[in-house]
């Protein structure tokens, strides 16, 4: 994948992968819960957690992939923003530069959570901070290196990406090498980062097996005695579920482009033979 500030991407970006730009979202209502943990932390428990104690639309990383219209472009000029300065010039970021992204949702969890945890706990300073975290590191790598590492091993995918523009923007590197060799630190630095922005008062360190009753504390929520904590989206059914509900939602287009650009070059040489002869 080439690197964000690599000049080619802007031509890549702007030309060749481009999507077309999707209606900005607006805040109805405040944004009141960020779950900062790293993917593979429970995060997909705690969204269905989160919906069942009635904060309505709560955002997780997969839905950068999954909704139409698609906000992943969107999502990687924030990126951008974050780690090789701004077009805007505008260096901090505020609730507007989320908004049209999520101002759909009063709690968000995954990869947009964790990825831009200061600049959402900073852009959003009266919600609550939930740091989900793994106690075990190697499990959570483990975890990690049997489902979203994957995605650039996957050669379907990986082909598909060439042809076809969401694709394109789901595949985002070589996690598994990023994450290999630093999966310690990875946890720890994170870990570490949150206990010193977010006030203590505002925050919970949370695991999955501490079920409802601290998260429900934390929240000002009544346990629902009646339902056991959700625990779903497990390593082991993840390939036969996301991986297959990826490839069936790119096929269709890349099949599609990939049609047009057989014609085209059918077309090509056909006027080229015509012309020379």
């Amino acid at each position: 994948m080439v690197a964000l500030s690599n000049p080619i991407w802007y031509i890549l970006e702007n030309y060749i992968y481009a999507l077309p730009p999707p209606p900005p979202r607006k805040r109805t209502k405040p944004l009141e819960v960020i779950c900062v943990g790293l993917p593979r932390s429970g995060t997909e428990s705690l969204q269905h957690a989160l919906i069942r104690l009635g904060y309505g639309h709560t955002f997780h990383g997969w839905d950068i992939i999954y909704e139409e219209p698609n906000y992943a472009q969107q999502w990687v000029k924030l990126c951008r923003k974050k780690w090789f300065g701004p077009l805007d010039g505008k260096t901090v970021f505020i609730a507007e530069d989320f908004d049209p992204l999520i101002g759909h949702s009063v709690a968000v969890t995954d990869a947009a959570a964790s990825v831009f945890a200061v600049e959402l706990t900073q852009a959003y300073p009266s919600a609550k901070v939930v740091l989900n975290y793994r106690k075990d590191e190697d499990a959570w790598h483990q975890s990690v290196s049997t489902t979203i590492a994957r995605g650039e091993s996957l050669w379907h995918l990986w082909l598909m990406s060439w042809t076809s523009g969401p694709c394109f923007w789901f595949l985002d590197g070589n996690v598994n090498r990023d994450v290999r060799g630093n999966r310690r630190w990875v946890v720890w630095e994170h870990c570490a980062m949150i206990r010193g922005l977010v006030p203590k008062e505002g925050l919970l360190e949370w695991m999955v097996e501490d079920g409802w009753e601290s998260h429900c504390e934390f929240l000002g929520k009544d346990v629902p005695r009646e339902q056991k904590f959700p625990h779903v989206n497990a390593a082991a059914g993840w390939g036969r579920g996301h991986e297959r509900r990826l490839a069936r939602r790119y096929i269709l287009g890349t099949l599609r482009n990939m049609g047009v650009g057989v014609v085209a070059v059918a077309g090509g040489w056909y006027g080229v033979k015509r012309y020379l002869g």
